[in-house]
């Protein structure tokens, strides 16, 4: 809470008329904007990893969204201090080597104000006579978990935990971002396996929140139906940040909107998300269909991301700044 000084009458005046004018707007707008916790990206885990010596023994940093914090050594991490984010930076121990990947990182917006830059790379992993492969990484960040240490890369939605419990009805999204498109205008597949592939035409960077409900039947599946959907692609330069911008949600079958663009259907069977069921084990989360305008959702998943395309796809070099992630109600 301000508060004016006492000292000079005129300025307390001047401040109170200001104040009134703010609360009779947010009045008028019926809205709050609830910040996710540590939505602002002004604190950061660092892991210190070291990585194996037969590719080269280096230490390798790994950034994390959590509270100030640094951590040395190959251990497996875990959210901590409350944290929801979870990120596409990962330890990795494959045939007994132990990897860093890293394309989220902490960035300076201003001084003294910090960000989350997420940038598309392509992650090496070279052993002579043992391992030699090239992975295309897309820097994304989503509230859920990533289930460390990989250790492969087939399936890899098998190994995120994707959204988290939610029973809220926000109206929107809102967020500042800025992205930067590389001149290239292709798309290069490696996955580590197979010879890599390039396409014509770059990638787009994304964000979106989605909210499903949620349920489990007496086997452990997991099916889920589409509560609320907000979702946009980036495919240009911004030039500089676009601070507040809003995604809409829009409740129930959103095929009829006028805004609905195909990659805002429901998730498709080879695309599903993974979530862990009550008997501890990873399965798909299968979304069968579109729930009811006014169901009351149990989990919202959000991401922001460098990519948007299948994984391992994506335009090296693309990169998007996010700040001040929360929703509006």
């Amino acid at each position: 809470m301000f508060q004016p000084y006492s000292r000079d009458e005129s300025m307390r005046k001047r401040i109170a008329g200001i104040l009134t004018v703010l609360a009779v707007a947010v009045a008028v707008r019926g809205e709050t904007f609830e910040k996710f916790k540590y939505g602002d990206f002004e604190n950061w885990v660092t892991r210190n990893v070291p990585e194996s010596k037969i590719i080269g023994g280096k230490t390798k940093q790994i950034y994390e969204i959590g509270p100030e914090a640094t951590i040395n050594g190959d251990e497996v991490y875990k959210a901590t201090g409350g944290s929801p984010w979870a990120t596409s930076n990962i330890m990795a121990k494959v045939m007994g080597i132990t990897k860093g990947s890293n394309a989220v990182f902490p960035d300076q917006r201003a001084a003294g104000n910090r960000c989350c830059k997420l940038q598309t790379i392509m992650e090496s992993c070279k052993a002579i006579g043992l391992i030699n492969i090239d992975v295309v990484v897309a820097g994304s960040i989503f509230l859920g978990e990533i289930i460390e240490p990989i250790k492969s890369t087939s399936d890899p939605y098998s190994k995120m935990e994707m959204g988290i419990p939610f029973t809220r009805r926000p109206k929107a999204l809102r967020f500042d971002y800025k992205v930067e498109m590389p001149d290239e205008a292709t798309r290069i597949y490696s996955s580590g396996f197979g010879k890599k592939k390039t396409y014509k035409g770059h990638d787009t960077a994304e964000m979106y929140i989605i909210l499903q409900r949620r349920w489990e039947d007496a086997d452990g599946n997991i099916f889920a139906k589409r509560v609320g959907t907000g979702r946009e692609r980036y495919g240009k330069t911004t030039g500089g940040w676009v601070n507040g911008h809003e995604i809409p949600v829009w409740y129930g079958d959103i095929t009829g909107h006028p805004g609905y663009k195909p990659f805002m259907g429901l998730i498709p069977a080879d695309k599903n998300y993974y979530a862990r069921n009550s008997k501890g084990k990873m399965v798909p989360v299968q979304e069968i269909g579109w729930d009811d305008a006014d169901a009351t959702p149990t989990h919202i998943m959000v991401m922001a991301s460098s990519g948007s395309g299948t994984a391992y796809i994506g335009t090296i070099g693309l990169t998007m700044w996010v700040d001040n992630i929360g929703l509006v109600y």
